[in-house]
């Protein structure tokens, strides 16, 4: 089961309180989560992000410093119109941005993670490490 990084903190106050005022709490506030689908294979967890009306440019899956799966989501969109006539320049735009981090399960095979964006989706496949079901037969000496 994949889990969404959390702090551990032996006051809960102070984490709240320090979150609530940090830097980055009014971005967290603006931003949207997308839906996560999570489904466990014969050979792979996979995770589906719903993504809607966003090109893979603007998607971003890694693996952090502490080996958990990292996905960055950052939609700029901007519309500009010009008339000539007036030189008036109109400018609209917006700008979203998700971040999240998830603990893999320990049977990840974190060397073959892969990410595609299909249909307002992007779905990262999450392979399972492959146990050898040979047995292994060997004479052990005896010193």
């Amino acid at each position: 089961m994949l889990f969404p990084v959390m702090r551990t903190s032996n006051n809960w106050l102070d984490n709240a309180f320090n979150d609530l005022f940090s830097d980055s709490a009014l971005s967290r506030m603006n931003s949207t989560a997308p839906a996560v689908n999570v489904k466990d294979t014969e050979n792979a967890y996979v995770m589906e992000v719903a993504v809607p009306g966003i090109k893979k440019e603007f998607c971003r899956v890694n693996i952090d410093d502490d080996g958990n799966l990292e996905i960055a989501i950052e939609n700029k969109l901007e519309h500009k119109e010009e008339n000539k006539k007036e030189h008036y320049l109109r400018r609209e735009f917006s700008y979203s941005n998700y971040q999240q981090s998830y603990i893999l399960p320990e049977d990840v095979d974190r060397e073959k993670i892969s990410a595609k964006v299909l249909n307002g989706v992007l779905e990262i496949e999450l392979p399972k490490v492959v146990k050898s079901e040979q047995k292994v037969q060997r004479k052990i000496e005896i010193g």
